[in-house]
């Protein structure tokens, strides 16, 4: 069924975003604590293609966020969005359209 095909699609959208977030936020700290070298061309490559991902939805959420000091809650905060808002609506949707109880 379509439905479940684009729910199917939505989950792993949502999968691979949570991971890119998370490897950037371990990259970011690797880079920050220099056990990985910035100056390299692939550790750069990488951090540039998960920041091009993640900043997007992270910077809003900065915005909204007050200031901790050097700590950024953003990624805990939109992994959280995520996993306790976003993702039980679309359940519940899905669940609603295939039994017919909008």
């Amino acid at each position: 069924m379509l439905i479940i095909t684009v729910y199917n699609i939505l989950m792993m959208l949502i999968q691979l975003f949570t991971w890119a977030l998370l490897l950037y936020c371990v990259m970011s700290m690797l880079v920050g604590f220099r056990i990985l070298d910035p100056g390299n061309r692939l550790v750069y490559n990488v951090v540039i293609f998960l920041g091009r991902i993640v900043e997007p939805v992270l910077n809003p959420v900065r915005s909204i966020l007050p200031q901790f000091g050097a700590l950024d809650l953003s990624p805990l905060a939109v992994l959280l969005g995520l996993q306790y808002l976003v993702v039980p609506v679309l359940n519940r949707l899905v669940f609603a359209s295939l039994h017919g109880s909008f």
